[in-house]
């Protein structure tokens, strides 16, 4: 077979050989046309992202993008767009905070491109101020953690993290989004990995160099493994609390363990990201885990290991070899550069056919290999959507 994209001016026919986890290579049939807004009949079985990255067979890969509500989008309908969000709440904060405006963040993509997947509008800070670490996100600085830990005596007073008491407004607005998107596509929720939630909390911010944390971690390594521990219990209870609230799916960011050479990543990283997955399946043995680590070309073998369903992989992996690195036993997520989205639309469907033909035929969910880039044209997006949706195995 053929793949075929066609619109309503031209028909082009492009052979697409998979390279799969098997020696079977599949046909591949993708097709384009109409318009990516328009409502869908409402599907009662399982959303097509959580077949996908339970290994079941799918007509196409399922397909989302990271940051895909932000600062890119134009108004939606008569409501506001992003921007316009920001201009009336200017806090990242309040914005995230607020059951309202993180429902109507949220869904503003769903509503323009109809993805796969609809994530919830959040951070990965967010449960710090449970946790007694004061923070705050300013524009132009970003993550700002006031009182950084340095010391065992700043770990003892972290406290465990108890969601429903600290972020009632993620579980009402997950609960709220659940029945909006009605099972059409998968309702995310995400945390932030224990080692870059330390990271975040020892270097007091972002960071280029991460002296701090690596200071406390190779000269004591107990106080970082303590910090570390008070991470996972708590990320593990945000889970099954994201979960129980209307979560289909929950994607995990560790988006400094990459910073770590591969024996550090080993004892301080790999062993809570284990012990959040084990302790999250014994509750919740069917909630598709996701892990994400940008740069994680060198840690590749490793991540399977955390004993999560699926591993997003960044665009500096070629995502055939990454498949194969992985093993067949985990699905994959990504991985297309984000700066695609600046190219030709001919440039952009180029590059989904090379992603998915390189990803084989199912266990591949469709996504960038980072977050939508600001300044990205919002019609490029929705190219990306419309024939990423029109693909067909």
């Amino acid at each position: 077979m053929a793949c075929i994209y066609s619109s309503s001016v031209s028909s082009i026919s492009t052979k697409l050989n998979f390279p799969s986890l098997s020696n079977h290579k599949p046909k591949f049939v993708c097709s384009l046309g109409g318009a990516v807004a328009e409502p869908k009949a409402v599907n009662a079985t399982e959303p097509l992202l959580l077949n996908a990255a339970r290994g079941k067979e799918v007509e196409r890969p399922p397909v989302w993008l990271m940051r895909q509500a932000g600062r890119y989008m134009k108004a939606v309908s008569r409501e506001y767009s992003y921007q316009q969000l920001c201009e009336k709440h200017p806090s990242f904060r309040e914005r995230s905070e607020n059951v309202d405006l993180v429902v109507e963040i949220s869904l503003q993509p769903w509503k323009v491109f109809k993805p796969d997947g609809v994530i919830l509008f959040s951070d990965i800070l967010t449960p710090l101020t449970g946790m007694n670490i004061p923070f705050d996100i300013v524009k132009g600085k970003g993550p700002i953690i006031f009182d950084p830990i340095s010391s065992a005596a700043d770990v003892e007073k972290v406290i465990e993290f108890t969601p429903d008491e600290s972020v009632p407004y993620v579980g009402e607005a997950l609960t709220i989004l659940r029945k909006e998107v009605n099972n059409e596509a998968a309702v995310l929720g995400f945390v932030g990995a224990p080692f870059t939630l330390a990271s975040y909390c020892v270097e007091g911010g972002s960071s280029k160099h991460f002296s701090k944390i690596k200071r406390l971690a190779f000269s004591e390594p107990k106080v970082l493994h303590a910090l570390l521990q008070k991470f996972a219990t708590s990320m593990a209870k945000y889970i099954q609390y994201q979960a129980d609230k209307g979560a289909q799916a929950v994607q995990i960011f560790d988006s400094w363990a990459t910073e770590l050479s591969p024996v550090d990543f080993e004892e301080f990283s790999l062993p809570y990201l284990k012990q959040i997955v084990d302790t999250v399946k014994h509750t919740h043995p069917n909630l598709p885990l996701i892990l994400y680590a940008s740069g994680s070309g060198g840690l590749i073998e490793r991540l399977p290991l955390t004993g999560v369903d699926v591993v997003s992989l960044d665009w500096t992996v070629d995502m055939a070899e990454g498949r194969r690195r992985l093993g067949p036993d985990v699905a994959v997520q990504g991985n297309v550069d984000p700066g695609v989205l600046f190219g030709s639309k001919d440039f952009i469907t180029e590059r989904i056919n090379d992603t998915v033909r390189k990803a084989g035929k199912g266990k591949h969910i469709l996504n960038l290999g980072h977050g939508i880039v600001v300044g990205t044209p919002e019609e490029n997006v929705a190219h990306f959507f419309e024939v990423a949706k029109g693909l067909r195995y």
